[in-house]
């Protein structure tokens, strides 16, 4: 097997000034060649530390990917301080400055002369073009590593890669295995509690391997197989998924990049549902977020922000007596906001969320107090209570979060009373 190691050049990295996109692109990339990648490296603009950085991969990779350092200004010095440390030579490349010179005139703009610069190359590299941007990649096998140079910018470096990148790498048959990923995503059980349920088979695979991760509320379990047949190692994640669902199936909602609200407007598609919402605790927070996908037109039909009791009895008629007796954040207010948006709006399903984001308690309620109500046409109207930590932003969203596993949990129970 071939190891790869991805150092990404950029002192804004560090600064935080930019997100390093980049290395999750590539090792997508090279998994799907049966490439491992088991180090990312960000370093400055410092040709010290590159240097040292460079000898650091050395010994643990023999791919080294570098991205970024490739522009005309004196602090882009990649390819330089590769050069001096392989006893390479720069060479100028004419089909690059001619690009280069092609779209200066193109622009109607002054070619400056350190923009000459990018057209220099390792001596003896194999040249992938830029069809984004001026500055070219390259590919050098020297010393029984192979060095990849590419820039820096997502847009010229990811179609550089696919296109060109991809095919050299491939070319060079520099692994026999194929690397096949699934991400289980779960929600409703914690990262702890998973991983109590499966530690047996975790401890029991070696490939395919086992990587839970926890983020946003959210748990998802990553399963790798290589394999030099990718149907086989599709095979063997089938079988890991089986033993993981007869464990822990219920809290599954999805695969790979899906998120909770993309598969609620996906199974409301399928069974040409509609939704509304009435929202006090997120203030329009799910709306927002289930506008935000595509083609979601065709299943909601609109909402209500009803923050002030006033809304909440004008508009969506809670009884008085309900906010005067049991309060704005309580059960039957939940009950009925979730019925009665769903009247106003002639929608089959309704989802209320009401509750205390903090910082401060409301109604003798403590932060994190939440109620989500469920009316769903054909079925009992349901009301969900939660206690959730954390800060008001994060009370919110797992609010959202936990309306959509609800409803998708309740559509699936009366998918199967059917």
């Amino acid at each position: 097997m071939k190891n790869a190691e991805i150092i990404a050049v950029g002192s804004e990295l560090l600064l935080g000034q930019i997100v390093n996109t980049n290395a999750r692109f590539i090792s997508r990339q090279l998994a799907e060649l049966g490439i491992n990648v088991y180090f990312h490296t960000v370093v400055g603009d410092n040709p010290d530390r590159l240097l040292s950085a460079i000898k650091t991969a050395e010994e643990r990779a023999n791919i080294i990917i570098f991205t970024g350092g490739l522009g005309p200004t004196k602090d882009d010095l990649t390819k330089e301080t590769i050069a001096r440390h392989l006893g390479k030579n720069l060479v100028m490349d004419q089909d690059a400055l001619e690009s280069i010179e092609l779209y200066f005139t193109r622009t109607n703009r002054v070619m400056t002369e350190n923009n000459r610069k990018q057209a220099l190359v390792l001596e003896g590299s194999h040249i992938l073009p830029n069809d984004h941007g001026m500055a070219p990649g390259m590919v050098l096998e020297t010393k029984g590593n192979t060095y990849m140079l590419l820039p820096g910018p997502p847009k010229e470096m990811e179609p550089m890669f696919r296109q060109y990148g991809c095919m050299a790498l491939a070319a060079k048959d520099v692994a026999k295995e194929k690397i096949v990923s699934r991400v289980l995503r779960f929600f409703g059980i914690g990262e702890a509690a998973l991983e109590t349920e499966i530690m047996d088979i975790i401890d029991a695979q070696s490939n395919p391997t086992i990587a839970p991760l926890a983020g946003d509320g959210e748990v998802t379990l990553r399963l790798t197989a290589k394999h030099v047949d990718e149907n086989v190692a599709q095979s063997m994640l089938d079988e890991v998924e089986k033993a993981i669902s007869q464990r822990v199936g219920q809290f599954i909602y999805g695969y790979d990049d899906t998120s909770l609200l993309a598969e609620l407007t996906r199974v409301l598609k399928e069974r040409n549902l509609t939704i509304t919402a009435a929202e006090s605790l997120t203030g329009g927070l799910f709306q927002k977020e289930i506008t935000s996908i595509a083609g979601v037109s065709s299943v909601y039909k609109g909402g209500v922000v009803c923050y002030s009791n006033e809304v909440k009895h004008k508009i969506l008629h809670v009884a008085q007596e309900t906010l005067d007796n049991d309060g704005s954040v309580s059960e039957q207010c939940a009950f009925e906001l979730a019925e009665n948006v769903s009247g106003l709006l002639a929608a089959d399903i309704g989802v209320s969320f009401t509750g205390v984001a903090g910082p401060d308690e409301l109604e003798g309620k403590p932060v994190g107090t939440v109620y989500i109500g469920i009316a769903i046409k054909g079925r009992p109207t349901v009301v969900e209570m939660l206690t959730l930590g954390g800060t008001r932003e994060a009370i919110r969203n797992r609010a959202v979060k936990y309306g959509c596993y609800f409803i998708l949990r309740n559509l699936k129970e009366s998918q199967n009373a059917n």
